[in-house]
């Protein structure tokens, strides 16, 4: 899969911010909103296209990559290590595109980012997820879980080994 991963501008934010995710990956699906576009364009943020220039998904990197109540426990208290984060196209989930997507972000980081060392953060039910993390020697650290109106989500910090 080559990839054209560039800085996020604001086309392909708004197409983002409404992608849809079907259960039980919903919490990964965004609202639409000027504040989830603006999200999308704080820098930290990059777009992955195919050859044809079809939007394929995203990578964050840094902050923006983590879940913020991991802070209270700890999650990200080691800052020499980029955090990842990353979503493919709804349309495109569960085709077996996850591996290459991922290395594609780390090798991304790596060669323009001078990230050196990774961290992630995902939803212990994101089993695809956890399968193509694993897959790329990710291996997990810790763990928290984070408790709102809709209910208890657990979540693993994976390291790259």
């Amino acid at each position: 899969m080559k990839l054209n991963i560039k800085q996020m501008n604001y086309d392909e934010a708004k197409q983002i911010s409404k992608w849809i995710y079907k259960e039980p990956y919903s919490i990964y699906s965004m609202d639409g909103s000027d504040n989830c576009i603006g999200e999308l364009l704080n820098e930290t943020y990059f777009s992955a296209s195919d050859e044809e220039n079809h939007l394929i998904g995203y990578y964050c990197f840094g902050e923006s990559a983590q879940v913020p109540v991991g802070n209270q426990f700890g999650a990200y208290e080691c800052k020499d290590i980029t955090d990842i984060g990353l979503g493919i196209n709804p349309n495109l989930c569960g085709q077996g595109l996850g591996l290459k997507f991922f290395i594609s972000g780390l090798d991304y980081a790596r060669n323009n980012l001078s990230a050196k060392r990774f961290r992630l953060t995902v939803a212990t039910f994101n089993k695809r997820a956890i399968k193509v993390y694993q897959k790329a020697g990710f291996k997990k650290l810790n763990s928290f879980e984070r408790i709102t109106e809709t209910g208890k989500t657990d979540f693993w910090v994976m390291i790259l080994c």
